[in-house]
């Protein structure tokens, strides 16, 4: 049985929650979170603290789920790879590329397994794009879309501040609501960045320092070329829709289906579960992810998504965020 801890009870701590208690081999031994008003989310044997190193201390734990604001992630990770504790790390990995790397040095120096939160790379549409994408089925990829268009209201800010402060949040709408269609454009790609163009800005009157809209052309080594948008000044959360157009057919995930068009026939190849975690925009895959992770370390095997696979999207997100500033493409 593995005696985990879940640190950070906002809306996608109780995803984690839910997740653990559903494995067979897990065991939920304790919360941690800076609110003690939070204490009655505690399942009944699960030890609640509001002090971070009081748990590391105090509690025998194999894995610990961190769910923090994104400016805790390296920190609370390097003091549980520390103590020793296999981490399973909500997105995105960092606040920054430079971080980043920082944090990607902890499994080998600790001797420690850490899992990133990247769960829609374990969805099936995701998983048969990917495949049919690498076999090429329908001949070489010639370009990628990836849309992310989303509501948030000045509430979603102000219930927490962090989002929209630079320096605890690391930045808006690509790094908090976009992270994983960017690293789902690369990962599909398949190839390293070759350079990027992209403004950032603020269509909404929020007052806040992080972006709610970005746009970047991306431009990969192998010849692939992808755009991305994001928002969150929709009038509602629509599906995150990535087009893959391909020599012989556009492959395209949308509406939880991964959809195929060949000479203006529709075809559903696969769909993905309804039933999500926590809310739509999160999918279905943290069960599937949580629980590969929890092999893993149970087996002492390497099959998870380690902290490297986050870099891509930071570097991207920071190219990003220079070219809009200093108007000019990146050269990776």
């Amino acid at each position: 049985m593995i005696n985990s801890a879940v640190i950070g009870l906002g809306v996608i701590g109780k995803v984690h929650i839910s997740a653990i208690e559903s494995l067979e081999n897990a065991h939920l031994a304790a919360l941690c979170d800076s609110d003690p008003g939070k204490k009655n989310l505690a399942p009944e044997g699960a030890a609640f603290y509001t002090d971070i190193d009081e748990l590391l201390k105090k509690e025998k734990i194999d894995i610990v789920h961190l769910c923090l604001p994104h400016f805790l992630h390296y920190p609370i990770a390097k003091r549980a790879a520390e103590a020793g504790i296999n981490i399973f790390a909500e997105k995105p990995l960092a606040m920054n590329a430079k971080e980043g790397e920082e944090f990607c040095k902890l499994e080998e120096k600790h001797g420690v397994k850490i899992c990133l939160c990247l769960q829609n790379r374990l969805n099936n549409t995701t998983e048969t794009l990917y495949k049919l994408l690498r076999q090429g089925e329908y001949g070489k990829i010639l370009g990628i879309r990836g849309s992310v268009a989303w509501f948030r209201s000045k509430e979603y800010y102000e219930a927490g501040p962090w989002r929209g402060i630079m320096a605890e949040a690391g930045g808006g709408c690509m790094i908090n609501q976009a992270v994983h269609t960017m690293d789902l454009i690369q990962y599909f790609a398949g190839s390293p960045i070759d350079s990027i163009k992209g403004t950032i800005g603020q269509v909404l009157d929020y007052g806040i320092e992080v972006e709610d809209t970005a746009t970047a052309q991306i431009s990969f080594k192998n010849g692939v070329h992808a755009l991305f948008t994001a928002s969150v000044a929709n009038y509602r959360d629509e599906n995150v829709e990535i087009s893959v157009r391909c020599e012989e057919a556009d492959l395209i995930l949308r509406d939880k289906k991964l959809i195929k068009i060949k000479e203006g026939q529709e075809e559903i190849l696969t769909s993905d579960s309804m039933e999500f975690a926590g809310k739509q925009v999160y999918g279905s895959s943290h069960v599937k992810l949580i629980d590969q992770f929890y092999k893993a370390v149970d087996t002492g095997s390497g099959d998870y998504i380690h902290p490297e696979e986050g870099m891509p999207s930071l570097r991207m997100i920071d190219a990003i965020r220079e070219s809009s500033i200093t108007n000019k493409t990146v050269k990776f």
